[in-house]
């Protein structure tokens, strides 16, 4: 594991593999251990002949926890890609965000174009533009004495992750609270590099991928059968999806 400094926030990062880049972003309450070590995610890209690159999103890992909303607003949480990507001296790169990463991965394909050769955005579909997946009511969960006091049932699965992953409560309740930004129809229309949307079958929160796939152009599909959206991610299906558009795209 690895990190830098870039005004007063630690980022933690791994760096594995040789190849053309690919920076992987994880969702919210997870970590890049969690979300693409444990999965196999990492070890499928660098045998595939990939330079991985995994980031834990601030607030989350090893990383600087924040304890302000507004630290946390999603444009903010892009440029923090950006910024590993200048750090490794990675002018261009594919990127793969999940759930919340998924958010970050569009903004950073709206707002830094020129850095990224693809976008794939995993468990999140229409819920990038038409709302936002996570209900708020999970920063009070994660701000509640005990799991035991939480009722909401969403709220309850993400406090006991939260706690198995031994993460900082409150800053993840800060973050819920600050990057809930969303993407007009005219927005994802303009992003223009290569964009593949994979989302479970079974998954309540993303939203649908057909309907975000359908407002930016050339969009692909990847649906993931019988997938819910914390299983969805380790998905064998999902893996040879995103092998399969990565051998494809320019």
């Amino acid at each position: 594991m690895a990190s830098f400094n870039h005004d007063g926030i630690e980022t933690a990062y791994l760096d594995e593999g040789e190849g053309e880049p690919i920076v992987l972003v994880h969702g919210f309450a997870s970590t890049k251990d969690v979300n693409w070590v444990n999965t196999a995610w990492v070890t499928t890209l660098t045998r595939a002949g990939r330079r991985v690159i995994a980031l834990d999103n601030r607030g989350h890992g090893q990383s600087s926890k924040l304890y302000d909303p507004d630290d946390y607003h999603t444009d903010k949480m892009a440029d923090d890609v950006a910024t590993l990507m200048d750090h490794l001296k990675i002018d261009r790169a594919d990127i793969m965000g999940y759930s919340m990463g998924g958010r970050i991965t569009a903004f950073l394909a709206l707002n830094h174009a020129a850095r990224v050769r693809s976008a794939i955005i995993g468990g999140l579909g229409i819920h990038l533009v038409d709302g936002v997946g996570l209900p708020m009511s999970i920063a009070e969960a994660l701000e509640a004495p005990s799991l035991a006091d939480v009722t909401d049932p969403m709220g309850r699965t993400f406090r006991a992750f939260a706690d198995q992953t031994k993460s900082d409560r409150r800053a993840l309740a800060a973050c819920i609270r600050g990057s809930r930004q969303t993407l007009t129809s005219d927005q994802v229309a303009t992003i223009g590099v290569p964009v593949l949307v994979a989302v479970g079958t079974k998954d309540p929160v993303a939203g649908s991928a057909h309907g975000l796939a359908a407002l930016i152009p050339g969009a692909r599909v990847l649906d993931i059968p019988d997938r819910d959206h914390m299983m969805a991610v380790g998905d064998k299906v999902y893996k040879q999806g995103v092998i399969d558009f990565l051998g494809t795209r320019p």
